[in-house]
């Protein structure tokens, strides 16, 4: 569906977002207060930093050392702290760039808001004939339920709206949606999902594996499209200083937008994609993980499963059912044969595997799912579970086993505290976003946002990882205090670990000899900032490969 208007402002952000290409050389970065971590974990700071042709790192410079004096070019920034760029280990690349590009309800407070939201957005498209966006969450209007077709027919009744929940696993549909799609009383929920009803007639949300009845129908991105919206993203996740971050199900419509930005000399941030599910990366990769390619910037590594779907839409799938609907346990995505049998054919050919488990019982099939493969596919596997949100606390243990990794997003613990409460009541959180069980367990714990579900925000992530507070300071104390972190391990656990996590720790994730030179210009010192300040941190430059990437107007 591709109209005039969108023609117009596809050209616009191209035209703003194309970057030129820029020629390598030998470079100083000087004149910084840089910070970094090693290897260990170890604090290190330095004044200078060389820059190869080949945009790595060639040497950390202290202030007493000698600057070399035949060079191709040299940035001095004034005493400004740098710092190595922050890696994501848990976005969706192209929800974001299309989440910017269209209707956004993220950050409305109330149905109310969203409504107005919704027709100001229909106003402003009449050319649209589909209203398509996202960003909604009932918890936070403090509605109690979910919203309705019919409270949507009331603002758009003149062409379907479809609109996704903010964590991607319900979506929100309008009666013209419903009708476009042939959903009727008649319809019956799939397997893995939930049509949501009123008495017998479908009442517009559906969740998880349910969505696809109306989204069938819904129209797709066009190439243009989606080479816009990437470099929207591109552009979202630079200015908050991600410089590399992992593609969790990337399609093959994906893949191609990446490609064809990388043709073209645009591709900036690094990307270990995550093919949706093992056909995807099998049709991408052949017999195996592809090479890295246009200078480290693009690999598919991986394969993204789902065990369950989300908290918030009650389906995480559960040990015991739901506290504030006992009537549900959520549910498993994939059968026990049906898990193992996705693992074994992922790892024969060596692709990492990477499984979203939410709920308690999602994450003790995959733990022992992954526990059934490891006699068989030995080696370095790095077996990822993404988010690992709800765990029994007699399930913790296993996280350290068989070379795990704990993919988790600190702010969704901010975000998600007094729902998983009602979720869950008050006796079964004790293994609930566990970060420093997870560490003390022996799990390798990498950090991510889960964006757009969150805003791709490192330094708020980082400031949660070891508060267990929200931007309020909220509550006292932390949020089960017992599960901070440091600081430090939090920092490592947005660079080098999850770098780690992808495979990627010999190219990038911290600044060291050999290392890629991604590194950015920030206003403050995070190691000194309380974490009020650390959340306001504001990035100032992005580089990536010894090259200036980003920065802000």
């Amino acid at each position: 569906m591709q109209t005039r208007s969108f023609a117009r402002r596809a050209a616009l952000v191209l035209a703003a977002l194309s970057l030129p290409t820029v020629a390598l050389a030998d470079g100083l970065i000087d004149n910084v207060t840089g910070i970094t971590l090693d290897k260990d974990g170890k604090v290190l700071r330095f004044t200078g930093l060389l820059v190869s042709p080949e945009g790595k790192v060639v040497k950390l410079l202290a202030d007493s050392e000698k600057r070399p004096v035949k060079l191709d070019w040299r940035a001095d920034e004034h005493g400004k702290v740098l710092l190595p760029g922050f890696i994501d280990a848990h976005g969706h690349v192209m929800e974001l760039g299309f989440r910017a590009l269209e209707l956004d309800l993220s950050g409305t407070k109330s149905l109310d808001e969203a409504k107005a939201r919704i027709a100001a957005y229909a106003a402003a498209n009449p050319e649209k004939k589909w209203i398509i966006g996202g960003g909604w969450n009932q918890e936070v209007w403090g509605l109690g339920r979910f919203p309705t077709a019919a409270e949507l027919d009331t603002v758009v009744s003149d062409r379907p709206v479809w609109l996704a929940r903010a964590d991607g696993h319900a979506s929100w549909g309008n009666s013209a949606a419903l009708k476009a799609a042939g959903v009727t009383a008649k319809s019956v929920s799939p397997a893995g999902g939930r049509i949501e009803k009123t008495g017998v007639q479908p009442n517009g949300v559906f969740v998880d594996a349910a969505q696809a009845l109306v989204e069938k129908v819904v129209p797709r991105p066009q190439p243009k499209e989606r080479d816009v919206a990437f470099l929207k993203a591109q552009e979202i996740l630079m200015s908050y200083g991600i410089t590399a971050t992992a593609d969790m199900g990337t399609s093959m419509d994906d893949w191609l937008a990446y490609r064809r930005t990388g043709d073209a000399g645009n591709l900036r941030v690094r990307i270990m994609s995550y093919g949706m599910g093992v056909d995807t990366a099998v049709r991408i990769g052949g017999a195996g993980p592809t090479p890295w390619l246009y200078g480290d910037r693009l690999r598919m590594g991986g394969v993204k499963l789902y065990a369950d779907g989300a908290l918030g839409s009650r389906g995480a799938w559960l040990k015991k059912p739901y506290s504030d609907a006992p009537g549900q346990s959520g549910a498993g995505f994939m059968s026990d044969d049906v898990i193992r049998n996705y693992l074994s054919r992922a790892a024969l050919d060596h692709y990492q595997v990477a499984v979203h488990a939410i709920g308690d019982r999602a994450n003790a099939e995959v733990l022992s799912a992954i526990e059934d493969m490891a006699d068989t596919y030995k080696g370095d596997r790095r077996w990822r579970i993404e988010h690992a949100q709800i765990v029994d606390p007699v399930d913790l243990p296993r996280f350290g086993k068989n070379g795990i990794i704990a993919s988790m997003q600190p702010t969704h613990q901010t975000s998600d505290r007094a729902m998983a409460e009602a979720r869950l009541g008050p006796d079964r959180l004790a293994g609930a976003y566990a970060w420093n069980s997870m560490l003390k367990n022996g799990a390798t714990l990498a950090f991510g946002s889960d964006y757009p579900v969150e805003k791709p925000d490192p330094f708020a992530g980082w400031a949660a990882a070891f508060t267990r507070q929200d931007a309020d300071g909220q509550p006292f104390g932390g949020w089960r205090p017992e599960e901070r972190i440091t600081r430090e391990q939090a920092w490592w656990a947005f660079t080098g670990a999850a770098a780690y996590a992808g495979f990627a720790e010999d190219k990038f994730g911290r600044l060291g000899v050999g290392q890629r030179a991604d590194f950015i210009i920030v206003d403050r010192d995070p190691l000194l900032a309380s974490p009020t300040e650390l959340r306001a941190t504001k990035v100032e430059q992005t580089w990536i490969g010894g090259a200036k990437a980003w920065s802000r107007k």
